[in-house]
């Protein structure tokens, strides 16, 4: 928040802060109003503090301790300026492991997650309305959740990057499909292949992703794919339901 300097004439007794070194308080009693006006506003900016970030949600479970000196009452403002410079790194309070590269792109082609778990029917997710997804145990964050224990709270990011680089070494500039593992416990799997946490690996039609050591499974297709197997697989499943 901007602090103002105050403006305030110098004839005011009441709210007059004389910085001057050269000045020498010589009246008790105005010494005793100006500490406590001085003590007022602290009390009146550390209200302010705890308000703000309470309305932020930036403060859970918070203390109340007015006993604290001077100094940590100052705190909360460069912490506040901080947080708003970081705030592509939070949402809804919780400070996600990863950050977009400036290769990120919205992709044109319509690509879609088939999930399977065992003989469950479970909706197709439509994943080209964003640039990244992120796949995860905390529902509060992630925009793919996966609840199996074995999961890690923010397991995985599905990413769309523009760049990527030939077998000839050349560059080129289509939109392509990533998953990158980001550090979990248990792994991210493309089709039965552990991958490498932090390293991006280009997704093509078809392939499979697992998540831990969960059984379900996630095939990538886009809207002009052949899904004669997906439905195939799903046929399958349906039968067996009946049975």
């Amino acid at each position: 928040p901007r602090k103002f300097q105050s403006t305030e004439r110098r004839n005011s007794p009441a709210r007059t802060r004389d910085r001057s070194p050269g000045r020498r308080e010589t009246s008790p009693a105005r010494r005793s109003e100006r500490q406590q006006h001085d003590e007022r506003r602290r009390e009146n900016r550390q209200r302010r503090e705890e308000n703000q970030e309470h309305d932020f949600g930036s403060s859970e479970g918070g203390s109340n301790d007015t006993s604290a000196p001077p100094t940590v009452k100052e705190k909360p403002n460069f912490e506040l300026s901080g947080a708003l410079t970081e705030d592509t790194n939070t949402f809804r309070g919780v400070v996600i492991k990863y950050n977009e590269p400036p290769e990120a792109r919205i992709p044109k082609r319509r690509w879609r997650l088939y999930p399977f778990k065992n003989d469950e029917a479970l909706p197709v997710m439509y994943i080209h309305r964003q640039s990244a997804y992120l796949l995860g145990r905390q529902r509060r964050i992630a925009d793919i959740p996966i609840d199996h224990p074995s999961c890690s709270k923010q397991h995985a990011v599905f990413q769309y990057l523009m760049e990527f680089t030939r077998a000839d070494g050349t560059t080129g500039r289509r939109v392509k499909p990533y998953i990158i593992d980001l550090g979990s416990g248990n792994g991210t799997y493309l089709n039965n292949q552990r991958i490498d946490p932090q390293r991006y690996y280009e997704l093509k039609e078809k392939d499979v992703l697992k998540f831990g050591f969960s059984s379900r499974e996630y095939v990538l297709l886009h809207e002009f794919s052949d899904t004669s197997e997906v439905d195939a697989k799903q046929e399958e499943e349906d039968e067996g339901l009946d049975e």
